[in-house]
């Protein structure tokens, strides 16, 4: 009696109505695969051009760039006034 198993080792009865498809039913993986980006993304990335990685693509690097600066020194600006305001006493 000890030694009988907990989980039964029969298969469950299958569920009519739901089909399994297999992987054969599935099209070819060369439909739905892009072409390789990688080999021109390296001669991009290790031309030797004096530029930073983040900036070698051109035009949009630089804005996003110059964006997150900008937004980074807002930010900051923005803070020491808040800490500005918050250290001084409040006039009744």
């Amino acid at each position: 009696q000890g030694l009988k198993p907990i989980v039964s080792t029969e298969s469950p009865a299958p569920i009519s109505g739901t089909t399994s498809k297999l992987a054969s039913d599935f099209p070819a993986t060369d439909s739905y695969l892009a072409k390789n980006k990688v080999p021109d993304l390296q001669k991009i990335f290790q031309r030797a051009d004096g530029l930073p990685v983040h900036l070698k693509r051109g035009v949009p690097d630089r804005l996003l760039y110059r964006t997150t600066m900008a937004l980074t020194i807002g930010g900051t600006i923005y803070c020491l006034v808040a800490l500005y305001m918050a250290s001084q006493p409040r006039q009744q």
